[in-house]
């Protein structure tokens, strides 16, 4: 299990750089111009691109938008307002590995079915459950003095907020998801994880127990099957294959060789 714990980072982007002005420029562009696709590699080109490390708040105007496409993205953080993204259907961040965990926020985003996400980046993905970093003390901070509730929209400012992990399923991909909240009625709203998640929202950090990661039910299940007697020995294979139900654990052993 990777229990390495990233460190949360703030004021990722220079705001006054060529490249985040251009950004913005090509937000209000596609907005104006009520676009159905925001592809900012494109429009800004692979030098500039390199140094946007998040998106403006700006998003929010873009209505129309049903495709987003972040395709190789050094991007760290997506701003809340993504959730005012209504007409997002698919959200594509892929091999953007340095995005670790999303806004809360797009989960309101309800027209958004399908997803590409690099999985493994994700804190407490399925593969390698990465850590999440603790949220004592409400270290995520976005751009401003204050954030609104991730459930009910409540103003406050980052003192009075609680901030935790949850994982939800987003389109095809399970995410990790920071909510803000401003009281326990809201926390209470929130949806619960699917199976093969931590089931409750949490703070993350090192004394976080995870469920086993890819590699470690692999060996759980080789030892269980080991302790009941029942690793198929070559004969019994054969007659596996010939019957065409080969063991599974042996061939997710396989699996896991081959990978490496």
């Amino acid at each position: 299990m990777n229990q390495k714990i990233q460190r949360i980072e703030n004021d990722v982007q220079d705001r006054n750089s060529a490249a985040w002005k251009k950004l913005c420029e090509y937000v209000d562009k596609v907005a104006q111009e009520e676009r159905e696709e925001f592809s900012p590699l494109e429009e800004l080109g692979q030098e500039l691109f390199s140094q946007i490390y998040t998106l403006p708040e700006s998003i929010s105007k873009l209505k129309k938008v049903k495709k987003v496409w972040l395709y190789g993205s050094n991007l760290k953080r997506i701003p809340p307002e993504i959730g005012q993204m209504e007409s997002l259907e698919y959200f594509d961040p892929y091999t953007s590995y340095s995005l670790h965990w999303f806004p809360y926020e797009i989960t309101r985003c309800k027209n958004l079915k399908d997803s590409r996400v690099s999985t493994r980046a994700l804190y407490g993905n399925y593969r390698n459950r990465m850590g999440f970093p603790d949220l004592t003390n409400n270290p995520v901070h976005y751009s401003g003095e204050s954030v609104h509730c991730s459930i009910c929209d409540k103003l406050m400012s980052y003192e009075e907020t609680n901030q935790v992990w949850i994982s939800l399923t987003v389109g095809t991909d399970v995410l990790p998801l920071l909510a803000n909240l401003c009281s326990t009625k809201c926390k209470d709203r929130l949806p619960k994880p699917p199976e093969g998640y931590i089931q409750f929202p949490h703070k993350g950090g090192s004394a976080l127990k995870q469920l086993p990661d890819e590699d470690e039910m692999l060996e759980l299940e080789m030892m269980q099957q080991d302790k009941e007697g029942d690793i198929p020995t070559e004969s019994t294979t054969e007659d596996n294959k010939a019957s065409g139900n080969e063991a599974p654990v042996l061939l997710k052993l396989i699996r896991k060789l081959w990978e490496k």
